[in-house]
């Protein structure tokens, strides 16, 4: 059964402490959740200066991605649902020295994204939420000529046989992933408030990357 908003929650409370260590485990079966993630920000076309919302920002391990592209005078705006991962984020980027980047603690159904958005990304975050389509068409709300939205995420392939669907669920349910995530499909929120909106899927069909583009 899907989790609850307080069950993710305190899921993420628990593992927040380790989360950079443990997602980076899964390059021992071949994921390559770095180069995903990658794709993901290069798909969002960022230039010098753009502002960028991520749902789901977690400890902000995109965040080094994007300050590559849109520099010190561009925005980053982190959305979590979890204080803890909030924490670390923080940490990370007081380390870094960041001061274009602003955490808000919000459940990202009730985010209002600002209007001068130029991006919007979610990494592994938002099949978890339950009314990702509302979040996906008030992105698609604020995003004027040339934005873009990225989601990156888990689904099930077509092809694949439910037992080995069954081992991916089960290595990766520390993040909340259960079977009954299957149902939801946000790629299709993508499609129907996007003009265009190009799919590639990865890694045995079990990832796949969604851009919306406003034309």
């Amino acid at each position: 059964m899907a989790l609850s908003r307080q069950d993710i929650r305190d899921l993420y409370r628990v593992r927040a402490g380790l989360y950079d260590w443990t997602a980076h485990l899964y390059y021992l079966i071949g994921f390559r959740e770095q180069h995903y993630r990658k794709r993901a920000v290069a798909a969002l076309d960022l230039k010098e200066g753009s502002t960028v919302v991520e749902i789901g920002c977690g400890t902000g391990l995109n965040f080094p991605l994007l300050q590559e592209r849109i520099g010190s005078s561009g925005q980053i705006i982190g959305v979590d649902l979890t204080d803890r991962m909030l924490e670390k984020a923080r940490e990370r980027v007081n380390r870094k020295g960041w001061a274009n980047v602003t955490l808000v603690q919000s459940d990202a159904a009730r985010f209002d994204f600002p209007a001068h958005t130029n991006a919007v990304l979610s990494t592994f975050a938002i099949t978890l939420i339950p009314e990702y389509n509302l979040v996906i068409r008030n992105g698609s709300d604020a995003l004027g000529k040339g934005g873009r939205l990225a989601i990156l995420d888990f689904k099930k392939p077509d092809d694949v046989p439910l037992w080995l669907t069954r081992i991916m669920v089960r290595l990766t349910s520390p993040f909340g992933v259960t079977l009954d995530l299957a149902d939801r499909h946000p790629w299709k929120s993508v499609e129907k408030y996007f003009p265009a909106a190009p799919f590639q899927d990865f890694f045995f069909g079990f990832v796949y990357l969604s851009v919306g583009k406003v034309v």
